[in-house]
């Protein structure tokens, strides 16, 4: 569990872990250089606790440095501001124990606020929850990452191979997943609800500029393009809207080349997107074999776009796939 002014939420989430139906644990705690007292209130009578000083500086370096002093053949992730719920632990080691050539366990989640959820947190809740198996999360990977940070549960040799997790230019934890995709590594989650996860306006993915959208693009096209198209595709990017724009700027940035753009706004088809051609998707029904980014991110587009292509018999993963 990396710390760095843990507050008042770091006392529940120390007692969601040691609570743990599965008691045979050890709750490393790495202080990030906090400058509150959180730490000093906890109660260190339980002999399963220890806290270290982060060898390095930053989220990343804290993990890592209880990665290194882990005992344990499996290493579980915890965040100071979220609540495991009691069967967390049980249920991560039973499904990599029935699951052997699964390397990653992520977990369904609840996500809380106390202000209450608005409809894109239920929506990004009910996405999340929906990506069990090593299968879906290996197709919808370049959405967004289907492993919620704080529910990761790792073999340590799967999470030693990583390395544990980078300091990039884009989040640390989908950079690992990204990582772990393309070293063939699989995730999956068993079909419950392990960690209560808590929404709040000082969680670094709503203060750091690594978790940017623009930086989350940059990094799925980074793996992308070196990973999962093979070499020489150009692709169709389905969307010449910002995300289709930005998209093709970064396939460029990668050294990759793009074929044109598939649109449903008549005012943009028939023209130009940096300088390729802009086509209505029935484009498809003649072009049987260029590969798609569909890069359209609105509610409910993505189901409408998954409907088509498959009636047209291409195979998510193989002949598509979303980037949004």
């Amino acid at each position: 569990m990396p710390v760095r002014n843990g507050g008042a939420w770091l006392g529940d989430a120390v007692c969601s872990i040691l609570q743990q139906t599965h008691s045979q644990l050890e709750l490393i705690i790495v202080d990030d250089h906090s400058e509150d007292d959180a730490l000093q209130k906890l109660d260190k009578s339980d002999s399963r606790l220890t806290i270290l000083d982060s060898a390095g500086e930053g989220v990343s370096a804290a993990f890592n440095t209880g990665m290194r002093a882990a005992k344990g053949e499996f290493i579980a992730r915890m965040d100071a501001d979220d609540l495991a719920l009691p069967g967390r632990i049980h249920d991560q080691l039973e499904y990599l124990e029935q699951n052997p050539d699964v390397d990653i366990c992520g977990g369904k989640v609840d996500i809380f606020s106390e202000r209450g959820l608005e409809g894109g947190n239920l929506r990004y809740q009910d996405w999340l929850n929906s990506c069990l198996s090593p299968e879906q999360i290996s197709r919808e990977l370049f959405i967004e990452s289907p492993i919620p940070n704080p529910t990761a549960f790792f073999r340590r040799k799967a999470l030693l191979k990583l390395d544990g997790y980078g300091d990039p230019a884009w989040p640390e934890d989908y950079d690992l997943f990204l990582r772990a995709d393309a070293q063939g590594m699989k995730m999956g989650k068993p079909d419950q609800v392990l960690l209560r996860w808590r929404e709040h306006g000082k969680r670094l993915t709503r203060t750091d500029k690594r978790y940017s959208l623009e930086q989350f693009q940059a990094a799925k096209i980074h793996y992308l393009s070196r990973y999962r198209l093979e070499p020489g595709i150009q692709p169709l990017i389905w969307g010449a809207g910002p995300t289709g724009s930005l998209t093709f700027d970064l396939l460029r940035h990668e050294g990759r080349g793009v074929s044109g753009f598939l649109e449903v706004h008549p005012r943009r088809i028939g023209g130009e997107k940096r300088g390729r051609p802009v086509w209505p998707i029935d484009h498809l029904e003649k072009d049987q074999a260029s590969f798609v980014l569909a890069a359209v991110g609105a509610a409910g587009a993505r189901e409408e776009i998954r409907t088509y292509l498959n009636g047209l018999g291409r195979i998510e993963g193989e002949d598509y796939l979303f980037v949004a």
